[in-house]
């Protein structure tokens, strides 16, 4: 059952009081910090400014003794002993000895019976939780194992930033080189909420004189001052990208040079069947060309064979048209009309009028050149960043296409002050991606529905994993080893969800606390927080000096209870599979000096210096000039014929989000509602931490006054909020600063606060607060399953004597 320790001490000083170096686990921004210990007990944790990362810490950060001795904490390895409808779990405390005897012998008999495709893995977001210190292993846990379905949540996280993103440019977002930006686009994300250490970059970025743009429903973070702030409706992002495209193609205000030497733009594109066109297609094919080259034309009008990642067949000759058209002869005898990449990456750019882009986007037209203005005026320094607030919606793939294929106007591609692929410390992957073979990670469930997206990396939506269990469709999945992923918090369809799980024939979960999700499981196991465990990490994130940083944070603590770091239960776990020969035989330390392996630090060095130590590189602009763009043309693809290929737009398009408040037939859900991250909280975490709720005490749903007062609506009222999917009751808080068209809607509460504080909410219950409950998984974005959690439609009426 839950743990109950006693309160930590105070952090008042005291002749044994000591502070360790470490870096806060519990987000992306890892910053470096000092955990400050007396008498055995984590007091305090406060920022290292010797760290590359530590120059503050966060609200979060600063309420580590109160995750650490939080009272909800399970701390021994729990066993249901009643039905999954019951509402009493009727846990039992047992042995690790025995917990791991009834996984390894449930799993083992599972896959032997159906093959190991039929035990899928769940592993929370290493974003926002602090399983980045051992995801790699249970990644390697679940290749070794032989699952090729994960559900880590990238379809509604990193997959658009980090996996579309090379379709146009062959690599992910990177990271925005702040210290040289003139120009900062945040793009659906909110550093000053998410990413602390990016934040403090900004605003020294913006000391030096950068521009900061800020796209957004909410006026959150850096929007109160940014130069410029779109508050675009959720889910209409595409088309402002679109537009802004527009006008820089319009006015001249793109790297004309760039796109001609750097990207797919000069090249032709067949009419009949829109792929490229090929030498060996035509009946003269140019002087020197290759079968396989592609074909631009020169200014006269002459065919020039143009090689994969190279201008011209021999790398100099005549420069390409950008913008043309011509109609050829091919070798068969008839002719087709051709035109550039670029003429028709104009073509999908030219509807989209700033006339227009207000219409769908709900800003001001005027803002449209005042975008493509500051873009222009910054380039080739221009830096951005994407994420949920891109990500979660049924058009992502497009839309980030579309931010994409704009940036690219800029020149700013791994250039100084754009976004640059800093040099990290050589290391070796731990995940074990080699132990699972093609033909096994073939058997994802997700690949029927999409070859693009997140399933050919053995990656699956909460959608896909549902039908498998409830539908058995492609086939059935019967287990599921999850290690923090709430996705009745975190995903649409809380109720499928539970469905689902109470329907599973077996369901081990590691956690922190009893989640709604893990409350659902066979078996519970207790996992330390990171300030109780070592963590590798080799490379930070922001900076060269942060990506050049190794470090092995020590344990400040030992663990409370029986809580156990998660690397120590999938290395147990492992021995217990028959699979120690891929865990170095159950040696852990082996496995860390695996990964330093090529840095030639040894753990003991790294114990020496717990603050960490430098491996310094060189930061590299512009490495494309000498290793190309890893795209099937070898250039930026403005034009992407592998999305072609697989039936997907070959060009960004903007497309309406499922649920349209332009197309809905039914009136009866006249608002936009969004979501959004709360700064005191993380996804469906910490609102157990006295000093974080009393921040916001209880969930609340933010409106304009006006669509309050006209639903007859005061501040604080209890309401309730209905989708066409399902209804929560929350509080009513007013802000002017939304559109009166448009509501956001806090998420992840089910938590109760501490002794004598406000009730939990249950999930599943429509008197909850639970936003996954208004959520449908039936639609979702077809190449990468992201799911519509920041735009759908709602109405909000008050609870009446309430």
């Amino acid at each position: 059952m839950p743990a109950t320790p006693s309160d930590p001490p105070s952090a008042e000083s005291s002749a044994s009081r000591r502070a360790i170096p470490g870096f806060c686990g519990l987000c992306k921004s890892r910053c470096g910090s000092r955990m400050v210990v007396e008498d055995g007990r984590l007091v305090a944790q406060l920022p290292d400014p010797t760290h590359p990362t530590g120059r503050a810490q966060c609200v979060k950060g600063r309420a580590a003794p109160e995750l650490v001795y939080d009272p909800q904490r399970v701390l021994h390895p729990l066993l249901r002993t009643r039905p999954k409808g019951d509402a009493d779990p009727g846990w039992r405390e047992i042995s690790w000895d025995e917990a791991f005897d009834r996984i390894a012998r449930t799993l083992g008999r599972i896959r032997d019976e159906s093959g190991a495709e039929a035990v899928a893995f769940a592993i929370a977001t290493p974003s926002g939780t602090p399983i980045a210190d051992d995801v790699r292993w249970i990644e390697r846990l679940a290749n070794a194992f032989g699952s090729p379905n994960v559900a880590n949540g990238t379809e509604i996280c990193n997959w658009h930033k980090d996996f579309t993103h090379q379709h146009t440019f062959g690599r992910g977002i990177a990271t925005p080189d702040f210290a040289h930006s003139r120009c900062i686009v945040l793009w659906g994300h909110n550093p000053r909420d998410t990413w602390l250490n990016n934040a403090l970059s900004i605003a020294a970025a913006r000391k030096r004189g950068a521009r900061v743009v800020v796209i957004d429903p909410r006026k959150a973070g850096f929007a109160a001052d940014a130069d410029l702030w779109l508050r675009v409706r959720p889910g209409s992002d595409g088309a402002l990208a679109l537009g802004a495209a527009r006008m820089m193609l319009a006015r001249g205000w793109f790297d004309a040079a760039f796109l001609r030497d750097f990207s797919n733009g000069p090249l032709l594109v067949r009419s009949d069947t829109g792929r490229f066109l090929r030498a060996d297609e035509l009946a003269l094919p140019p002087a020197g060309a290759g079968a396989d080259d592609f074909v631009s034309l020169s200014a006269n009008g002459t065919a020039i064979a143009c090689r994969r990642g190279t201008r011209t067949a021999g790398g100099a000759g005549p420069d390409p048209l950008l913008a043309a058209g011509i109609e050829l002869e091919l070798a068969e005898g008839r002719r087709v009309r051709c035109d550039t990449a670029h003429a028709l990456f104009e073509q999908a750019c030219a509807p989209y009028t700033p006339e227009r882009v207000a219409e769908l986007c709900w800003i001001e037209a005027g803002q449209v050149e005042q975008f493509a203005r500051l873009l222009h005026e910054a380039s080739p320094a221009v830096s951005y960043y994407c994420w949920a607030g891109v990500c979660q919606h049924t058009n992502a793939t497009q839309t980030d296409r579309a931010i994409a294929t704009l940036m690219a106007l800029t020149g700013s591609f791994d250039a100084p002050g754009g976004n640059v692929a800093f040099t990290p410390p050589p290391a070796n992957d731990a995940s074990g991606k080699a132990l699972l073979g093609a033909a096994q990670r073939a058997r994802c469930i997700g690949l029927a529905r999409s070859r693009l997206g997140p399933a050919r990396l053995g990656l699956v939506g909460s959608d896909a994993l549902w039908d498998a269990i409830l539908e058995r469709e492609p086939y059935a999945i019967r287990a599921l080893v999850g290690f923090g992923r709430d996705f009745l918090l975190n995903h649409a369809d809380a109720e499928r969800a539970a469905k689902a799980l109470a329907a599973l024939e077996f369901c081990v979960y590691a956690d922190l606390t009893l989640t709604p999700t893990a409350a659902l499981a066979d078996l519970v196991l207790p996992i330390c927080t990171p300030w109780e465990r070592e963590a590798l990490r080799v490379g930070f994130e922001g900076s060269q000096a942060a990506e050049s940083w190794v470090q092995l944070r020590p344990a400040a603590i030992a663990p409370l209870g029986e809580s156990r770091p998660d690397a120590w239960v999938v290395f147990e776990l492992a021995q217990r599979l028959g699979l120690g020969e891929h865990f170095w035989d159950g040696d852990l330390e082996a496995g860390l000096a695996h990964i330093l392996a090529p840095l030639g630090l040894s753990l003991d060095e790294l114990r020496a210096h717990p603050g960490g130590l430098a491996h310094p590189a060189a930061t590299r602009y512009r490495k494309y000039l000498d290793e190309g763009f890893d795209t099937p043309t070898g250039r930026i693809e403005l034009y992407a014929e592998t999305l072609l290929a697989h039936g997907a737009a070959p060009l960004p398009d903007f497309v309406e989000p499922a649920d349209s408040p332009l197309t809905a037939a039914d009136a009866a859900f006249p608002l936009v509602m969004t979501t959004a991250k709360l700064r005191h909280f993380r996804h469906g975490q910490d609102r157990q931490a006295p000093s974080l709720r009393r921040h916001t005490p209880e969930p609340a749903v933010h409106l304009h006054p006006d669509a309050a007062r006209a639903r007859g609506i005061a501040e604080g009222d209890a309401v309730r909020l209905r989708s066409a999917h399902g209804s929560i009751r929350l509080r009513a808080r007013f802000d002017d600063t939304l559109d009166a068209r448009v509501v956001w809607v806090e998420y992840g509460w089910w938590q109760p606060a501490g002794p004598g504080t406000a009730d939990g909410y249950d999930a599943l219950s429509e008197d909850g607060a639970n936003y996954s409950r208004l959520v449908s998984d039936h639609r979702v974005d077809p190449v990468s399953g992201s799911q519509p959690l920041r735009s759908g439609l709602c109405e909000i009426e008050p609870v009446l004597g309430r």
